[in-house]
């Protein structure tokens, strides 16, 4: 179960990576980056076909990230985040988000053995202050059937 306290953990990180960032303004990986960065968290886009999104430095790849990076956010196809969490795990990175439709039994597994402060199941764009939109919709929805984190 996932609770209120590791939500507030993940983003006390610092900077957070976001793997899957789309160079196509119209994925859903370029609007967590696009939102999280209006809202005023840090983050590091991570997509190895581009140098930048949005005129920010876009890494290559999780071990090309500044050793300072504690959390991330993992929006990849299912047949990439088994690797991706392995690479968070390599790089020292502790607190994991993966975004629904993301994971995998096996990413997960490997997170865990890690010791990862893991986030899964849940949206990200729930849990970003200010929430707004269809995400406070569905927030609303989950508060009413006792189904938000405590």
């Amino acid at each position: 179960m996932i609770t209120k306290t590791q939500i507030e953990n993940f983003y006390r990180q610092g900077p957070v990576a976001i793997v899957g960032v789309s160079r196509n303004k119209k994925k859903f990986g370029r609007t967590v980056y696009a939102e999280l960065k209006k809202k005023g968290i840090a983050v590091l886009p991570v997509n190895p076909n581009t140098d930048t999104i949005d005129g920010d430095k876009c890494y290559k790849d999780v071990a090309s990230l500044p050793e300072d990076v504690k959390a991330m956010v993992v929006i990849t196809p299912k047949n990439k985040t088994e690797e991706i969490v392995k690479q968070a795990g390599n790089k020292g990175i502790k607190h994991l988000w993966i975004q629904q439709m993301s994971d995998t039994p096996e990413a997960l597994e490997i997170a865990r053995q890690q010791g990862m402060n893991l986030i899964h199941g849940r949206c990200i764009m729930m849990f970003s202050e200010p929430v707004a939109g269809m995400h406070k919709f569905h927030r609303g929805i989950m508060k009413f059937f006792g189904r938000l984190p405590k």
